[in-house]
């Protein structure tokens, strides 16, 4: 990679995209940062604006995040307005085509003729439009570039949720470090750190919830009762993931999704989770992405020490965990989560 003296790191939600520029002998705290709407969210408007005047949309460009997004293109097909879209595109609203197709939207090879007729290109990640806005701040764009997005992996045939599940299993299995999953060539199933690397060549990408656990650690509260186990928890605003640490040790991965939580609920599951209790089935069963557990994990460390973070954390502080805000910015952790993995890989 270049020069990683300088890093721009991005962690692209499904609310907001998070961005930290880092060099070298500069303290973090006074590192220009950035909290921006995400690709997702500003692709929804511009879809809610065509609605509004009554255009059809034509969707050129590549694979990204739903959420709001998906959510918009649904909204404008009930309208009764076309959604034109390339293949690579539509994958973003399913791994299947066919149905992308039962959804309505009609893929296409390339923009077809067609009146009032508005192009929205898609992707995750608009290098241009940062460089820009930093320049007007005097702020050059580093050669590093790390992101963080939450990529389920290619999977037409089966659940995104098992999928997804399985690296999580891979991780724990192998025995690797949350650090190992930073990649600079991704695995050709993760789809969308893939379309990432095509925007941005030589970027690294590591999936948004590894990092933001990764970013926890960091935050000295945590970091000072790693060796005796911590429970670190990432409420985000669609996912809920949680890791059971001790040391550099990963013995357990929890996943579930935010909107069917409640704080008295995933105080249970997290007791559960620990003592070892909790089944991957009864998660997917709730419609969650599931629970593994390495054997042994309730007698390694009683993991009672809580970090929570996240964009949604205080939905949950009757949890009473420790609100984690590494370097004092709790929604750049994911960011930090992305330089501690470089600092690994270095």
């Amino acid at each position: 990679m270049n020069n990683r003296n300088s890093v721009l790191a991005i962690d692209i939600g499904s609310g907001t995209q998070d961005i930290l520029i880092w060099h070298h002998g500069i303290p973090m705290e006074n590192s220009p940062k950035m909290i921006l709407p995400s690709a997702t969210t500003i692709l929804s408007k511009k879809i809610e604006l065509a609605t509004k005047h009554g255009l059809h949309i034509f969707l050129s460009g590549n694979v990204m995040g739903g959420g709001p997004s998906s959510a918009a293109v649904r909204r404008h097909l009930k309208a009764g307005f076309k959604v034109f879209a390339m293949e690579k595109p539509a994958l973003t609203f399913h791994d299947n085509l066919n149905k992308v197709r039962a959804m309505g939207i009609e893929i296409v090879e390339k923009k077809p003729i067609f009146k009032n007729l508005m192009e929205l290109p898609m992707g995750d990640l608009n290098l241009p439009a940062i460089q820009q806005g930093l320049a007007l701040f005097g702020v050059s764009l580093p050669e590093t570039v790390a992101v963080a997005v939450q990529d389920h992996g290619f999977s037409p045939d089966e659940s995104n949720r098992v999928f997804r599940f399985k690296q999580w299993n891979e991780l724990l299995q192998t025995e690797k470090e949350f650090s190992d999953l930073l990649y600079e060539k991704p695995p050709e199933h993760l789809t969308r750190m893939q379309a990432i690397c095509e925007i941005a060549p030589g970027a690294l990408v590591m999936d948004t919830g590894i990092a933001a656990i990764l970013g926890a650690l960091t935050d000295s509260w945590i970091s000072a009762r790693r060796e005796e186990g911590v429970t670190i928890v990432n409420i985000g605003n669609e996912h809920v993931l949680a890791a059971l640490v001790q040391g550099n040790k990963v013995w357990g991965i929890y996943e579930h999704h935010t909107s069917l939580m409640d704080p008295e609920k995933l105080e249970k599951h997290l007791g559960r989770f620990k003592r070892e209790h909790l089944s991957n089935q009864e998660i997917l069963d709730e419609m969650g992405h599931g629970c593994t557990v390495l054997s042994g994990a309730s007698r390694a460390g009683a993991f009672q020490h809580l970090g929570v973070t996240g964009p949604n954390r205080e939905r949950f502080s009757g949890l009473h965990g420790h609100m984690a805000a590494p370097f004092g910015d709790m929604m750049l952790t994911g960011c930090f989560g992305l330089l501690e993995a470089l600092k690994k890989r270095v």
